[in-house]
């Protein structure tokens, strides 16, 4: 049995797979703990696996409540900004593991979890990367596109982008300073470059997406092991509402719409959603934590809920709209689903890129995005069949079942004692 620590940061599509990681690993018999913001804490202790809260969450809280981190450019800028802030308590919460006598024997952490890789070179416990999207891979091969204007950007010679890609690199103009100066502050060498040094361990990398999404590229890091999507939505804890039950079943599938669970701005989003869909006569479900970004007055014809597990809504959908981040589009994936992507910054527009690519749905960028626009396209994937025919054999391939033991051998095996 081994120590285990994961160290998500994000919004739910980003803890869920450490929940699912969590779960797999705890059912193999190692010792697993998961600190994360404290407003998590009730979904993760559900679930059995053992929650640490960072000493504190408003700095989260006033991320998400800030309008600027859907812009592109800008919003990443605020998360890597908000990443630098919680290297402090991620490095405090896995020091009080090592005081309490259960040092860790190994971590797991996103791109963003920046503590766990300063730990790993202040203490030396071995650490693996997680990413969760192709997006976070930099391919001069298949550029993510992150920005409007990338897609021409993809079509260049390589060697062109690779240069540009090496010259230009915004993680360090971002937060190269703060990473220094905390590293000065524990006594670590800072890195020369946060893009090049620390974006990828030299332990190994988990890429938790599937090569029929994202192929491998030449240029990506190595060492490297290649999965399917996690797919958590801890349906087992947070079970569809009953009021939710009863609307599905009195009624034709509902498009269902989600923003994400960290978006507190998509006000407009969902008054354009419900505008379209009363346009076209269509059910809807509206899922957002805030239901104050929810129009008043809804017809009979749309409900709106807090939470629901995709897992359980999905199968019962006829459209699914949302954001496309990449926990919500998996989902989707696996319900067989068409999709529509509203795409607004950070992978998104790379999750829709992938998905239009792949025939099993379309994308409306945000910016041009209109009640006659978004009802033109439900009515293109409620009426042409190949979308949902392309969307049930995508589900074929992402239908949960054992996870491949070659992710564990590459877990167990980074574990030094």
């Amino acid at each position: 049995m081994a120590r285990i620590t994961l160290l998500p940061f994000g919004s739910a599509g980003d803890v869920f797979p450490f929940v699912w990681l969590g779960r797999q690993l705890k059912a193999r018999g190692h010792e697993v703990v998961l600190i994360t913001t404290g407003l998590f804490e009730e979904s993760v202790s559900k679930t059995g696996i053992e929650f640490r809260a960072l000493p504190s969450h408003e700095d989260f809280e006033a991320l998400i409540h800030d309008p600027r981190i859907w812009k592109p450019g800008i919003g990443t800028k605020l998360v890597l900004e908000a990443a630098c802030r919680a290297i402090d308590p991620f490095v405090t919460s896995v020091e009080q593991l090592i005081e309490d006598g259960r040092r860790p024997d190994l971590i797991l952490a996103p791109l963003t979890a920046l503590g766990g890789r300063l730990v790993r070179e202040k203490h030396g416990i071995p650490m693996l990367t997680v990413h969760l999207q192709p997006a976070a891979i930099l391919s001069a091969y298949e550029t993510p596109i992150l920005m409007p204007g990338m897609t021409l950007f993809r079509k260049l010679p390589v060697w062109f982008k690779k240069r540009f890609l090496a010259a230009t690199n915004p993680v360090d103009w971002f937060c190269g300073r703060m990473v220094a100066e905390v590293c000065g502050k524990h006594g670590v060498p800072p890195p020369k470059s946060v893009m090049a040094e620390w974006w990828n361990s030299p332990d190994g990398v988990l890429a938790l997406f599937p090569e029929w999404f994202a192929a491998p590229q030449p240029d990506w890091p190595t060492p490297l092991l290649q999965t399917g999507f996690p797919l958590e939505d801890l349906a087992g804890e947070l079970p569809v509402p009953d009021a939710l039950k009863l609307f599905l079943d009195q009624g034709a599938p509902p498009v269902v719409v989600t923003a994400g669970s960290a978006n507190v701005h998509a006000r407009r989003f969902f008054e354009v959603a419900v505008a379209a869909l009363t346009r076209l006569g269509m059910r809807g479900v509206l899922v957002t934590r805030e239901l104050g970004q929810v129009p008043p007055n809804l017809p009979e014809s749309i409900c709106a809920v807090a939470y629901a597990p995709f897992s359980e809504l999905l199968p019962r959908a006829s459209i699914f709209v949302h954001h496309g981040g990449i926990g919500t589009l998996s989902q989707g994936f696996a319900a067989g689903v068409p999709q529509l992507v509203v795409a607004m910054a950070h992978d998104q527009p790379d999750n829709a890129h992938r998905l239009e690519s792949l025939g099993a749905g379309l994308g409306l960028p945000e910016w041009w995005l209109s009640v006659g626009r978004m009802a033109n396209r439900l009515e293109r994937l409620a009426e042409d069949g190949r979308y949902r025919e392309r969307s049930k054999a995508l589900a074929e391939r992402v239908k949960p079942g054992p996870v491949p033991k070659a992710v564990f051998s590459k877990i167990e095996n980074s574990i030094t004692r």
